[in-house]
């Protein structure tokens, strides 16, 4: 088991920030599933100077896990060790120019979508059918409707783990289905993207119709993570779950959805383990069905509480 050099340091050994940090922070209320145990700090950054220089005097043995709006995350009962970096407002601006725009990676992919509404800039329409951030969006190339991220994307602002700010083009961001190339420790910062432009009226019914399919087709009002596996080459994950008779299966609170069996829902009363072991038995009666491993999109983060979890796949990220 994995401990934390804060439980070890003192807290004042931390930087000297402009931003906050807060100690012993129950992580369960930021997620979707509402299911998760505690990070030792969470720093909010002021600024982009603010997180550099936290980054440059930390010390490298201080674990740090950066968050957006945790929509794609499922964080274990034992909680995050280390410091929980979560971006605010001051790093989700957007600056429309003629053809592009750039987004702030704390920035709601729902919010970034109305804000090109607003200025009759076409394109990022797919990205209010994705939960989570611009920044979430970059590090997994996520996806909806057709498009990827990767599609409309420029470059990238960055920081790495030493407070350099660097900006990697889209080859260097070396995206492929549901990931990219750019290193673990690397926290995205904003991201430029392609736009075009249309009235708002039509921009507005492409909107209207991505919402329709979602309320139509996923449960985005329970308490979910998304989608939860990855597609393989070649296949649909739901179908694969569906034909391994899982649609409806429960463990404690979790379930697999009634309505989209890609997606595991918190009933009310789960906790991680539920949920991971859940996905681990998914996993397990696909492979026995179909012989094809199902691959995680949903991010595992943190440590284990208890021996409770029957997982071949433990890790400390």
């Amino acid at each position: 088991m994995i401990s934390s050099d804060l439980n070890k340091l003192d807290f004042k050994r931390l930087p000297h920030v402009r931003g906050s940090y807060k100690k012993h922070v129950i992580m369960a209320p930021y997620t979707w599933f509402r299911v998760g145990g505690a990070a030792d700090a969470v720093f909010r950054p002021q600024d982009h100077e603010d997180l550099s220089q936290f980054l440059l005097q930390k010390s490298k043995k201080v674990p740090v896990t950066i968050i957006g709006a945790a929509s794609n995350i499922l964080i274990r009962d034992g909680g995050i060790p280390g410091v929980v970096i979560k971006l605010g407002k001051s790093f989700a601006s957007t600056n429309f120019k003629s053809n592009s725009v750039r987004i702030g990676a704390a920035l709601p992919n729902s919010i970034a979508a109305r804000l090109a509404l607003k200025e009759g800039y076409s394109g990022l329409e797919f990205l209010s059918g994705i939960p989570g951030t611009i920044g979430g969006g970059l590090r997994m190339n996520a996806g909806a409707y057709g498009r990827e991220v990767k599609d409309i994307l420029i470059e990238a602002e960055v920081i790495d783990s030493t407070g350099n700010i660097k900006v990697l083009s889209l080859e260097e961001m070396a995206m492929s289905y549901r990931q990219c190339g750019v290193p673990k420790d690397y926290i995205f910062l904003s991201g430029l993207f392609k736009t075009g432009r249309d009235v708002p009226s039509n921009i507005q019914k492409r909107l209207d119709e991505i919402r329709a399919r979602r309320l139509e087709s996923q449960p985005i009002t329970e308490r979910t993570g998304g989608s939860t596996f990855k597609n393989p080459e070649g296949y649909k994950a739901w179908e694969l779950i569906e034909a391994a008779g899982c649609r409806g299966v429960s463990i404690g609170g979790a379930m697999v959805s009634e309505q989209h069996c890609n997606f595991l829902v918190n009933t009310g009363n789960a906790s991680a383990t539920d949920l991971e072991n859940l996905g681990n038995l998914v996993q397990q009666k696909v492979r026995d069905a179909t012989g094809i491993e199902l691959e995680w999109e949903i991010k595992l983060l943190g440590l284990i509480k208890d021996s409770n979890l029957n997982s071949k796949n433990v890790s400390y990220e």
